[in-house]
């Protein structure tokens, strides 16, 4: 619990970036540029997808040598992935700025607000590189065993997104380009700063006095294939993810701007919702690999349960005040006396989604168990049965339920999703995953 705490709080700060933009753009712009944001989410969570993809396989892998005592090669590995991110945050930010329109036209974005939509997401393109770099670091960070330092960071970087999205949108009247501006400052502060205090404690960290080889090397390609058989997956798995959002936000679309613009407000309060859960399975991820590179398999069972409890505790809270209080934070979004419609939307959506909560988390804290033991098959099975369920039933029940077929999926994937995980985790097999061997 203490450990997940850190990173509970450090990913609320970070929701806050989207959830910040769209209060601000939804209050001082209108229900378009609300709409607009909330289009590009998609996209931008696509960018976000595969950072974090690649970035757990950054943790598991150094959490697993960190745990088996293997200081010097956990640097390499480090070095290796900072690197490898850079260049693929390059490739990406190029490619985003290039196909965004296209996207957004395959999307039926409704033209009203297209223009909005293409500007938002060429600008947040542009701080790729920081994006990437920072979620790599902020799992490093969690692989050592420290989620405190990633959550100064981003407390201080989501204050000033704060200040320069209302000092971007209210004062110089920027619109959606202002916020998008903000973020991106923001997250290169972020970024910036945790590059620099994770040199400073690398340096302090001893190395053991064996593998001379690996001295003073910043790449190496045995780094790379550990990292690829957890990261590729995790980043192919975060993928469909997105791809299963942007198919969702292609029917979400059809329904207009109101419709968009009260699925959009719900689901950022959605968003976080799920980070207890999400960080619990994060926690788990890492909990997981030190203690299977230290041969402690026991240790894992008993932290799977502690989290089982923890999610059934929050899940129950959240839920609770998502019934009593979900009109007054939809408001916060938007003004009540002129977008009933939109609001009523939203209401629909939270009440059904949240009642599954406690299904939510199991199926993520299982995920993170085989994550984290490297047990890649299973994990990908479970999540790409949540996702295809999800998107199946979606657009299968749409004809037939109109708009509450898109919420409704999301629980019946969470279940198929939950069934495969905690089916691998009664059978025992994931302990017998290692991706570096065990300490000596």
């Amino acid at each position: 619990f203490f450990f997940s705490l850190p990173m509970l709080l450090g990913n609320l700060f970070q929701q806050l970036y989207n959830m910040v933009d769209s209060i601000v753009v939804g209050n001082f712009v209108g229900a378009e540029a609300l709409a607009a944001v909330g289009a590009s989410f998609p996209v931008v969570f696509l960018a976000v997808a595969l950072a974090a993809g690649l970035s757990m396989g950054c943790n598991v892998v150094i959490s697993q040598l960190f745990g088996a005592n293997r200081i010097r090669e956990m640097k390499v590995t480090i070095s290796t992935a900072l690197l490898g991110q850079f260049f693929l945050s390059l490739a990406i930010m190029i490619a985003g700025g290039l196909l965004s329109p296209a996207i957004l036209r395959l999307l039926k974005t409704p033209a009203n607000i297209m223009a909005d939509s293409r500007t938002y997401l060429q600008i947040y393109f542009c701080g790729a590189v920081f994006l990437f770099i920072y979620n790599t670091l902020n799992g490093i960070y969690n692989a050592l065993g420290d989620s405190k330092t990633p959550l100064y960071f981003l407390m201080f970087s989501t204050l000033a997104n704060i200040a320069l999205d209302l000092l971007f949108v209210i004062r110089y009247q920027m619109g959606v380009a202002g916020v998008a501006w903000a973020t991106l400052i923001a997250q290169g502060i972020c970024a910036g700063l945790s590059f620099l205090i994770l040199l400073i404690r690398l340096k302090k960290l001893p190395d053991e006095e064996d593998a001379p080889e690996l001295n003073a090397r910043l790449f190496d390609f045995s780094a790379v294939k550990r990292i690829a058989r957890v990261g590729v997956p995790s980043m192919i798995q975060q993928s469909i993810v997105s791809f299963s959002m942007l198919l969702m936000q292609g029917l979400v679309n059809s329904y207009g701007a109101l419709f968009i613009a009260g699925y959009t407000a719900a689901t950022k309060i959605d968003s976080l919702a799920m980070l207890p859960n999400m960080n619990f399975s994060n926690a788990m991820s890492s909990y997981t690999a030190q203690n299977i590179g230290a041969g402690k398999q026991e240790r894992v069972r008993e932290g799977y349960k502690a989290s089982l409890f923890m999610v059934v505790v929050f899940s129950l809270a959240l839920t609770t005040l998502i019934f009593l209080f979900g009109p007054n934070l939809l408001n916060l979004f938007m003004d009540s006396d002129t977008n009933v419609d939109a609001i009523g939307y939203g209401m629909s959506y939270m009440r059904t989604v949240s009642s599954f909560y406690i299904l939510m988390g199991i199926l993520f804290v299982s995920n993170g168990l085989l994550r984290g033991a490297g047990d890649m098959g299973f994990f990908m099975l479970s999540s790409l049965g949540n996702l295809f369920c999800r998107v199946a039933v979606a657009y299968t029940l749409a004809s037939r339920m109109g708009p509450g077929a898109i919420w409704w999926s999301i629980p019946i994937g969470w279940l198929v999703g939950s069934l495969i995980s905690y089916s691998r985790y009664r059978s025992g097999r994931w302990a017998k995953r290692s991706l570096v061997g065990r300490s000596s």
